[in-house]
């Protein structure tokens, strides 16, 4: 029997807590090892509520826990350099996203992975949601013709004090970025996955609703792709109370949309309706979502991928690909023009 992989996760916070427990939750696949935190006091209280050991150095936790994977949940500007230490101690990775806030560090981190041999996957788990899995093979089985256009919506909302609370929090440095960067980068990495190689970016940005920030609370973009298809995006944590994650992909012969994590509609000329049974979420565990569930499923395929010496369904390249057209978005906000993702 293959045993399970040890896993560490480095960083302490929300979102470190929220994979602490996704891993305490992966049975045979994987097992929560350690938990890393410059922050002693919260690393410990997070380390003891699931039973391991508390680090303050990755590295030393790679060392005394023999660990398989690292999951990487610094703030944002902190992922390349921590991705890069994993590697060059001989450990896996699986790193939130953005993959960092410049192109520099994502090809430092593509460099170190292919010069290691070991495997990198960037979270985006919405891939994994049974609805745009759907969406996704109805595109490459033609069910919906020629893709013409996709719209994407992030229309969530958070309080003046989410960014009060912690003073990396909406700053360009380390945060990288506002509604797009940090929210709305899964909702863009949807649209790319269904739409395709994207070739250039027109945007505006504004700062509507909360004070003391660097970043936007509202983005909106054109994106052109190379097949010719034209996709809207919309990002925004100033859209009280906050609607659910809405994407519509369009074709010549059909249309299907995604919302509230459902298959709000579909049509096509040449398929049948699916199984609707097929594309509900079965047994989640009590206070799960359907994005915990396709979380979960992004630990597994990483973990087949390292056994299976596979890339993961969700590459760096993925990773390195969202981050460029966020770029692009702030800088045609910046210039007023289109930003050529070719040069």
């Amino acid at each position: 029997m293959t045993e399970p992989l040890r896993i560490a996760i480095v960083g302490a916070g929300v979102i470190g807590a929220v994979h602490a427990r996704l891993v305490a939750a992966l049975g045979d696949a994987g097992t929560l090892a350690a938990i890393v935190d410059v922050d002693e006091a919260r690393g410990r209280a997070l380390a003891d509520e699931h039973g391991v050991n508390f680090h303050a150095s990755a590295v030393e936790a790679y060392r005394a826990e023999s660990i398989d994977l690292a999951a990487v949940c610094l703030p944002s500007a902190f992922h390349a350099d921590a991705v890069i230490d994993a590697l060059d101690a001989g450990v896996d990775v699986i790193v939130e996203k953005p993959i960092d806030v410049t192109l520099e560090s994502a090809d430092r981190v593509r460099a170190a992975e292919r010069s290691s041999g070991r495997t990198v996957s960037v979270i985006s788990q919405r891939r994994f949601q049974p609805v745009a899995s759907f969406l996704h093979r109805s595109i490459e089985e033609g069910a919906l013709g020629r893709v013409t256009s996709g719209v994407v919506e992030s229309a969530f909302f958070r309080p003046q004090e989410y960014y009060d609370s912690g003073d990396w929090r909406g700053t360009a440095a380390i945060d990288g970025g506002g509604a797009l960067m940090n929210q709305g980068i899964h909702a863009l990495d949807l649209l790319l996955w269904m739409l395709g190689t994207p070739v250039s970016v027109t945007a505006k940005t504004g700062r509507l609703a909360h004070e003391g920030i660097e970043v936007e609370d509202v983005a909106g973009a054109t994106i052109e792709f190379e097949s010719g298809a034209i996709g809207l995006l919309l990002a925004s944590t100033a859209a009280y109370p906050g609607l659910p994650v809405r994407l519509a992909v369009h074709g010549s012969e059909g249309t299907a949309v995604m919302e509230n994590d459902g298959l709000a509609f579909f049509a096509s000329a040449t398929a049948p309706q699916p199984d609707a049974d097929a594309l509900v979420e079965h047994d989640v565990p009590e206070g799960w979502s359907d994005v915990d569930m396709a979380h979960r499923r992004q630990y597994l395929d990483v973990i087949q991928a390292i056994r299976a010496g596979r890339r993961p369904a969700i590459t760096t390249d993925d990773g390195r690909r969202a981050l460029q057209v966020v770029l692009a978005v702030y800088e045609s906000a910046r210039t007023g023009r289109p930003v050529d993702l070719h040069e």
